[in-house]
């Protein structure tokens, strides 16, 4: 995975190994790359991709979302690949394996994914220890710390506050995961009164944690497309009420459409791909509308050309993230999207994303 170029090479030979099994191969090789030195930085993006937001400056709005780098061992090897922003994690406060094996799934007809990891972890420690070094570093690029509850734990605020505190002065911004479906319970937190209480807590602590305003990460909360209209009207409120900096709508879904072909669609766990775009990209702009404009949106789910970026843009994302669509398009897709997205947004007649985003509202 280190050369763009040669992906399409190697897709039959990971083909052959377990999904699991091609990740940590994935996670590898990109090591491997940057230590020799054979992933170099991206070139320079064209300037109609370029967006400020949270007070960071994006090279573009195309991300790789959270559960690919869980442990944060390759961010800045992703980043070379092209991406505007990498999010690593999901992190939990103490170690965990996670759900037993096997738990991924490719659904290769339907250019789909099913997990039910449980948020496989290493924990804390060593994820905030490569975070601190490639600080330490200088290291360029924005870099999110996506936090989780341990699946043990009877105190999710706890554990999230855990996460906010270890990461806040090492990320340039930060989620709280309230929307795996593969946590029992984990789902609730999404409640109105739930989520109110967990975001104001994380609020405090990041506050705390930081003293000087300007210094302070955005925190974000992570949320899922199988919320109903009340659901979103709750998080929507909750989000206006304690001044939460962003949102991120979705996580993968427990639904299953019914033109789903593979063997393996009945699997348990959340589903993620191309049967996510059409869901995740409505309830975006449910979502979206319900906000008007006054908390900005990461729009995840199903992404896999141009295209569809711009859709979401679209449909009232400020920025959008990736990740199903790599395991069948390589790293290259990267390169692609920008291309794709930046020649719809001049042909439209947009100066920059910022002026797409929820042109279609």
């Amino acid at each position: 995975m280190p050369g763009m170029d040669l992906y399409p090479l190697l897709k039959p030979a990971l083909g052959l190994v377990t999904p699991e099994k091609a990740h940590h191969l994935a996670i590898r090789a990109l090591a491997a790359g940057a230590r020799s030195g054979l992933l170099k930085a991206p070139e320079a993006d064209d300037p109609v991709l370029a967006m400020r937001l949270w007070g960071l400056d994006f090279p573009n709005p195309v991300g790789l979302a959270a559960g690919f780098d869980k442990d944060c061992e390759v961010p800045d090897a992703l980043l070379a690949l092209g991406f505007g922003f990498v999010e690593a994690g999901t992190v939990t406060p103490r170690p965990q394996p996670g759900n037993p094996r096997p738990r991924l799934f490719r659904l290769e007809a339907d250019r789909a994914v099913i997990n039910r990891f449980g948020f496989n972890s290493q924990g804390l420690e060593p994820f905030v220890a490569r975070l601190g070094a490639r600080r330490a570093a200088g290291a360029g690029g924005i870099v999110g710390a996506n936090v989780g509850k341990n699946k043990e734990s009877a105190d999710a605020l706890s554990d999230y506050a855990l996460g906010v505190a270890a990461t806040c002065r090492l990320a340039d911004y930060l989620v709280c995961n309230i929307s795996s479906p593969n946590t029992p319970g984990l789902r609730s937190l999404q409640a109105r009164s739930e989520m109110a209480a967990l975001v104001a807590h994380a609020l405090v602590v990041r506050n705390e944690s930081i003293i000087d305003p300007a210094g302070r990460p955005p925190l974000l909360v992570k949320v899922a497309p199988d919320l109903d209209d009340a659901g979103l009207a709750d998080v929507a409120a909750v989000a206006l009420e304690t001044g939460v900096d962003g949102l991120i709508m979705g996580n993968t879904t427990l639904s299953r459409p019914d033109h789903l072909k593979s063997a393996q669609r009945g699997e348990a766990g959340g589903l993620s791909g191309r049967p996510l775009m059409a869901l995740s990209t409505a309830r975006l702009a449910a979502l979206a509308r319900l906000l008007e404009g006054r908390v900005p949106i990461v729009g995840v789910g199903g992404i896999a050309s141009g295209a569809d970026a711009y859709a979401k843009i679209r449909a009232g994302a400020s920025l959008v993230q990736v990740y199903s669509a790599l395991v069948f398009h390589g790293p290259g897709l990267v390169r692609r999207i920008k291309a794709d997205l930046a020649a719809r947004l001049k042909a439209d007649g947009f100066g920059s994303v910022r002026e797409a985003v929820g042109a279609d509202l």
